[in-house]
């Protein structure tokens, strides 16, 4: 793996895990709306959501597809199962030159 490609890695990890704890430490001692609460817990996934966005269209049509499959498979079963399929189904169609 590119050294580049492993510092990105860790900075997303890092800048989706900051998003929690400085919202937590931010506001842990003051009382918050519902509405507010809701906006706080929707920040890590637009933080990820920023980030795969761009690969999702990128015109590769594995990833597309894969997008596709993934967003049926989490309508119907849990995180990892859907994890797996989402990797499976990117592994198979990059595999089929897609």
């Amino acid at each position: 793996m590119e050294f580049s490609v492993f510092i990105t890695i860790v900075a997303l990890a890092v800048c989706t895990y900051l998003t929690r704890i400085v919202g937590y430490l931010a506001f842990a001692d003051r009382k918050l709306s519902p509405k507010t609460m809701q906006v706080m817990q929707a920040v890590p996934g637009c933080v990820l959501i920023s980030v795969i966005a761009p690969v999702i269209l990128s015109g590769n049509v594995a990833n597309m597809v894969a997008v596709g499959v993934t967003c049926l498979a989490m309508l119907r079963f849990s995180l990892l199962p859907t994890v797996l399929i989402a990797i499976i189904t990117t592994g198979v169609l990059r595999q089929l030159g897609y």
